[in-house]
């Protein structure tokens, strides 16, 4: 009898629903703390074996890992925002193509085989006349031989100007070094007046500059005050010509000029100053007297 009872039990399992492939998860107990692999219902209860510290740290996630992903989805706003400019760095962009493309199509004197090459010396004794070297120099010398007060006076705030100008553009130049739209290697006077870079024209400051201060100080015929006007623009259009600087660095060189003559005419130093800063650069002046 129990041979047959156990006989019949197997075919009963045999044709039971349960036993058929697709439904044998069904006769197995999900474990509690993971997905390990399945265990029958008769089987006993196998003890949890603690997992690994490493790979408890790899599961775990870091907080370089959640700076990671939060970069990670904001890198394509980023990357919309660079692909999509304003309107104002468009048009920034397009009139910077625009002055470099103007500015060495005008540079027609920038060697000697270009279209203007033969005009190159005239032009460049042009730019010569707008030098800062030139300017202290001649202005040195005329205060040397000056013997009125007025004159001395206007000579040595114009000797102020001039240093003061070739400081200034001195040091914006460092700080933007923006380079000519010709490559150039700069010439003796350059590198003395420390003119090496573009922006801003120094020669155009320093032009602008001046003919402002002489047509302010001294009495001069239109006709003096219109080549006057016509020399400083001459001046500097000669340094486009020759391939040193664009057409912004001109018109930002003129408007400087123009500050440092105005900055001048605030700071301006009366006669006895300037009577005394003459005597102690000859070494006669007294502190007592």
């Amino acid at each position: 009898m129990p041979s047959a009872y156990n006989g019949r039990s197997r075919a009963r399992e045999r044709n039971s629903v349960l036993s058929r492939p697709e439904f044998m998860s069904l006769n197995h107990q999900p474990l509690r703390g993971g997905c390990g692999p399945p265990e029958s219902r008769g089987a006993p209860k196998r003890a949890a074996q603690p997992k690994p510290q490493a790979i408890q740290k790899n599961e775990e996630p870091t907080d370089g890992g959640s700076k990671d992903r939060r970069e990670s989805t904001k890198m394509p706003e980023e990357d919309c925002m660079q692909l999509n400019p304003s309107f104002k760095g468009i048009a920034m962009n397009s009139l910077l193509a625009i002055d470099i493309c103007l500015s060495k199509r005008m540079g027609v004197c920038a060697s000697t085989s270009s279209s203007w090459g033969g005009c190159r010396s005239m032009v460049a004794l042009l730019a010569l006349t707008g030098h800062g070297i030139t300017w202290i120099i001649g202005t040195i010398v005329c205060l040397t031989r000056s013997n009125t007060l007025a004159g001395q006076e206007v000579l040595v705030n114009l000797l102020l100007a001039l240093i003061l100008d070739v400081m200034t553009v001195a040091g914006v130049q460092r700080l933007v070094k923006r380079r000519g739209p010709w490559e150039m290697t700069p010439g003796f006077l350059d590198c003395v007046a420390m003119d090496v870079y573009a922006f801003p024209a120094a020669h155009a400051s320093r032009a602008a500059m001046v003919s402002k201060f002489l047509l302010s100080h001294l009495v001069l015929a239109v006709p003096l005050r219109i080549l006057l006007v016509l020399w400083a623009f001459l001046v500097g259009m000669s340094r486009v010509l020759l391939g040193k600087h664009h057409l912004t660095d001109m018109v930002c060189g003129f408007a400087l000029g123009m500050f440092h003559f105005s900055l001048m005419e605030t700071v301006w130093l009366s006669s006895n100053t300037c009577q005394t800063l003459i005597s102690i650069s000859t070494l006669s002046w007294s502190p007592f007297f």
